[in-house]
């Protein structure tokens, strides 16, 4: 089977790879279950690519991503749920549906408008499918306000997007100094669950649990991705920790063999670099 640029041959390799008997042995024995987490991996590995502006990176990812789209459409197919046409004509519908301001009778709307159109018609795409699925006998128990955030984001992800929920029917604080209030209060229970003899782990996980989803809140209030923030900390932390790095090798020595003291004075030097912050 030769390569091709046809999305037609990547279905073709796929359910060559499911096939019972011929097929690959390890593909015969996903599920949907054990896929998803390479699926998630997948899309971080995207995001890494664009985050470093690799070009070359990100082609070759993006159809690892594509791959995993395929493979879950391939063993819908064989379920009779659903195959890759399906999900293509799914979406190229929602698409245009969702941008009436290009396709359809709101052509021109401005952008301040956009979102409004999108929010409405999100409505009605929601009481459809809601009433496919009773058609189909699928009728789900009575949804929670907070079902439509899903559980698989990151969990900082998905505290700024519940928060963000909540808010809307105006479970929130109206200043951002209120959550830097809740921030120090979490941060005290946190201290006095590490002071406590024989400190309890669930404890102090729940207690950082709350300090992290408070940070999380924080972030929102101030427009900040609490997502970015961190990567832009991890970005910053990598630069000065391998500034650390390159002093050890130009002292002839080893992160290992380095005192606290001397990689405090490397971290603090890499500090003072232009660009480093």
């Amino acid at each position: 089977m030769t390569p091709s640029r046809d999305i037609s041959r990547l279905i073709e390799i796929m359910a060559a790879l499911r096939t019972p008997v011929t097929g690959c042995p390890w593909d015969l024995e996903q599920s949907f279950e054990t896929i998803a987490p390479f699926t998630l991996e997948e899309a971080y590995e995207v995001a890494d690519a664009i985050a470093k502006n690799d070009m070359l990176d990100l082609r070759e990812e993006l159809g690892d991503l594509l791959l995993q789209v395929v493979y879950h459409a391939q063993m819908a197919s064989e379920d009779d749920h659903f195959d890759f046409g399906d999900v293509v004509e799914g979406v190229t519908k929602k698409m245009i549906r969702r941008h009436p301001h290009v396709f359809g009778d709101e052509h021109g709307e401005k952008a301040e408008h956009v979102k409004g159109i999108w929010e409405r018609i999100k409505a009605e795409e929601k009481a459809e499918k809601l009433a496919e699925r009773q058609a189909l006998g699928l009728t789900d128990e009575r949804k929670k306000f907070l079902d439509d955030v899903p559980t698989a984001f990151p969990a900082l992800q998905e505290a700024d997007k519940l928060q963000r929920r909540a808010s809307k029917v105006g479970f929130d604080w109206n200043d951002p100094r209120l959550v830097l209030d809740k921030i120090r209060e979490e941060t005290h229970e946190l201290d006095e669950e590490l002071s406590k003899d024989g400190p309890d782990k669930d404890r102090i996980e729940d207690e950082l649990g709350d300090t992290l989803f408070a940070l999380a809140n924080l972030a929102r209030h101030l427009d900040i991705d609490p997502e970015e923030a961190l990567r832009r900390t991890n970005r910053k932390f990598r630069r000065r920790f391998a500034a650390i790095e390159t002093q050890a090798a130009e002292t002839g020595t080893t992160l290992e063999s380095m005192s606290l003291e001397q990689m405090e004075a490397a971290w603090q030097s890499a500090k003072t670099i232009k660009n480093s912050k």
